[in-house]
């Protein structure tokens, strides 16, 4: 993997994500940095985040609709609001016995596991009828 040296940029960046915990999108964490730094354009705000999931300093959360962001690397599973889109960890353990029970069924080797839950979050359960 290509070794990406740390900017004053990739830093604003990576600063905007780790001071939420909401699991912002990119163009959330672009707002963010335009109040920082208005200097920084769309562009080096989209890459920033590529390259710092790729060396592991945030997760990547490949959502359907728009990608999220989220400062927790321990392995966990998250929940998608099927009413208003937010995204949240869901506090249950992760089940590694899931990647080795994959691997012995498939026979390769599994590096880890994503589950996305789908439902409704406490705030449109409290607003949903019955």
């Amino acid at each position: 993997m290509k070794q990406h040296r740390d900017t004053r940029q990739r830093n604003i960046v990576l600063s905007a994500v780790q001071a939420r915990c909401d699991h912002p999108s990119a163009d959330q964490i672009y707002t963010d940095v335009q109040a920082v730094d208005k200097r920084i354009s769309r562009g080096t705000v989209y890459r920033n985040l590529h390259v710092l999931a790729q060396n592991g300093k945030i997760n990547h959360i490949k959502l359907p609709g728009a990608d999220r962001f989220d400062r927790r690397l321990d392995p966990h599973y998250h929940l998608l609001c099927t009413s208003c889109g937010a995204v949240c960890d869901v506090s249950i353990p992760y089940r590694s016995s899931l990647d080795k029970a994959a691997a012995k069924e498939s026979g390769c080797r599994i590096e880890g596991h994503r589950t996305l839950f789908e439902g409704l979050c406490p705030r449109c359960l409290a607003k949903s009828p019955g």
